[in-house]
Order: structure tokens, then C-alpha cells, then sequence
């Protein structure tokens, strides 16, 4: 289906582009979210004043970004998370926790959806890209290092140390009283 786009969409078009799409995309995600209608020889007509209107708008979302833009370009981020033997996380570092580190830092809230990576699941350095705008995607560090626990003594690690099940149950026995039927 060729669609005519009303606004910017990421990956596809800016406003006044006529693109050829899959009908379900267009019917169920670009008509419904009024970024594009069906390009009709009605809708035609109004390519030109669509692309002025979004140049306008993106001019002015680019301004209002910028100063946005240079907080945020060459911040880093730095993570501790669980490592395991072969320097894979345990679990990973995600679009939404870059995002809060990042508002948190810069003092603007960042959207999730803005943050373009996949999880992060090894450690060291990573460059992830913010996209603000169309145009304006600016670059972060992101580093993530290994928690590593203090080291313990040989003392502390055998009063951590958990019984196995056989042990647990015959601790027990041995801490309870013995109780005996005598009737007074």
C-alpha cells in the first residue's frame, strides 16, 4: 500500500514522502496514529504544504533539542552489575535503566524509547545513541564493570557456609529437647 507520511517516522520517511508499505503496517500502526494517509490523488495535492509545515516543525524541534543535544553528548554512564566467569552479566544493563541514569545526570527526563541499544550483556565500554530528533542523536558512553564482592576470610566463609540437608536436619534434632511422656 503507498502511503503518504504526515509526520517524520524513524527507519521509514520524513513528512511528505510517499512510501510503499505492508497493509498491515499502514491500516494498523501509520493511518491509527495519523503519521500517514493513504496517498490518493486527493492527498496528493497536499505534498508541498506537508513538507513545509514538518520542516518548520522539525526546525523548531531541533532548536528546542540542541541544548538538550550537548548535555547529553559525551556523558558516561557507568553500571555495576554481576558478572559471571566468562565476563557475561547476569541479567543485563537495559534501554530503561540508560535512560534513568541519563535523566538523572543530565536533569531532563529521557524517554526509553529514545535509547537505541540492545541490552547490554557484557562488560565494558559501550557507545549508545540517543535519538532526540530525526536529525539530532547524540552519543553516550556506557561502562559496565564487574561488581566484585570484598573477599572474605577463611573464618567468615565457614560461618556462611549452609549445611547440606542431611546436616541441617541433624542439627535440629540435636538442639531440641528430648520430650518425654511423664504424666503428673
Amino acid at each position: 500500500m503507498k502511503v503518504l507520511l504526515l509526520k517524520d517516522v524513524y527507519n521509514l520517511g520524513r513528512a511528505g514522502d510517499i512510501k510503499k508499505v505492508a497493509d498491515g503496517y499502514a491500516r494498523n500502526f501509520l493511518i491509527p496514529q495519523k503519521m500517514a494517509v493513504p496517498a490518493t490523488a486527493g492527498a496528493m495535492k497536499h505534498v508541498e504544504r506537508i513538507r513545509e509545515e514538518a520542516a518548520k516543525q522539525r526546525q523548531l524541534m531541533n532548536e528546542e533539542m540542541a541544548s538538550l543535544a550537548e548535555k547529553i553528548e559525551g556523558v558516561v554512564l557507568n553500571f555495576k552489575a554481576k558478572v559471571g566467569e566468562s565476563g557475561k552479566l547476569y541479567g543485563s544493563v537495559t534501554q530503561q535503566m540508560i535512560a534513568d541514569a541519563l535523566s538523572e545526570n543530565v536533569g531532563t527526563q529521557v524517554d526509553r524509547h529514545r535509547v537505541e541499544s540492545q541490552p547490554l550483556r557484557e562488560v565494558g565500554e559501550h557507545t549508545v545513541k540517543i535519538r532526540l530528533t530525526y536529525d539530532l542523536i547524540p552519543e553516550v558512553k556506557v561502562v559496565v564493570e564487574s561488581e566484585e564482592e570484598p573477599a572474605m576470610s577463611e573464618g567468615d566463609q565457614e560461618k556462611n557456609k549452609q549445611p547440606k540437608k542431611g546436616e541441617k536436619a541433624k542439627e535440629e534434632l540435636e538442639a531440641k529437647p528430648a520430650k518425654t511422656d511423664e504424666t503428673p
